[in-house]
């Protein structure tokens, strides 16, 4: 039986080309990056252990829920299942806790609803990740009581690299680094629009969308790798078998 570090190694396989992809392709600094992940480092506290991520995942049905325009309709149905795994994408924690849902996890780069964020920390582990563009607010880690820092480079410290590059898309590689049997998406769009959750300060909108094409890429080649069951309820994804809201219940049997 391969050891579970070993299997993570494995599962990580591939991502440094990715990174360097990224970093050509939106002109981003590996050396501001790792800045901000020595930066981070240094703000976070003891060591904060892993294996709560992996209790609330490992083998286990998991909800990745995005801040993309169909969220909205997908409320309803995630407050359906209280005792699945609930993964929230920044600024989709504002629209599950508005509607009474707590996020188990919290994937956040901190540009989202601090208020909602510090809100769900109360229960959730918050992931906080760090990149060259957000040194200035990655002292809002210490609001979070549990928190667990990460970067896209070379993981060092108290710093873990579980894959991705998005909110969204870190969701989903840290649910099957942890082991979920499968991966349900919600509120994950990748078209021309951006959801009302998703960005509540200015932003430039065609890097936005340039950023969503580039974590659909990185979906569809996580999904290549194996490792889980993928589905997605909204946006079609390559690798990711659609299913629609009636069948749920049928899939998830909690």
């Amino acid at each position: 039986m391969i050891g579970l570090c070993t299997f993570r190694l494995m599962r990580l396989e591939g991502w440094e080309q990715k990174y360097r992809e990224i970093l050509r392709e939106f002109g981003f600094s590996r050396n501001s990056d790792l800045r901000a992940a020595k930066f981070l480092n240094s703000l976070l506290g003891d060591k904060v252990s892993l294996s709560g991520l992996e209790r609330k995942i490992k083998g286990k049905t998991v909800f990745v829920i995005g801040a993309g325009p169909s969220l909205s309709s997908c409320i309803g149905q995630i407050r359906k299942f209280n005792r699945v795994t609930k993964i929230a994408a920044d600024g989709a924690t504002r629209a599950l806790i508005e509607n009474g849902i707590r996020p188990d996890i919290v994937v956040t780069d901190l540009d989202g609803n601090l208020e909602y964020l510090k809100k769900a920390s109360k229960t959730a582990t918050m992931v906080v990740h760090s990149h060259g563009d957000n040194v200035g607010v990655l002292p809002l880690a210490l609001l979070f009581r549990n928190c667990i820092g990460t970067t896209e480079g070379r993981p060092f410290g108290k710093i873990r690299n579980f894959g991705g590059f998005t909110d969204g898309d870190r969701c989903v590689f840290l649910a099957r680094y942890f082991g979920a049997k499968r991966i349900i998406l919600f509120g994950m769009d990748f078209g021309t629009k951006v959801g009302a959750y998703s960005k509540e300060t200015r932003y430039n909108k065609a890097v936005k969308l340039q950023k969503l094409r580039k974590a659909r890429k990185l979906l569809e080649w996580l999904a290549s790798k194996g490792g889980c069951e993928f589905y997605t309820t909204t946006e079609s994804i390559k690798g990711f078998e659609k299913i629609a809201f009636r069948d749920l219940k049928e899939l998830v049997r909690e």
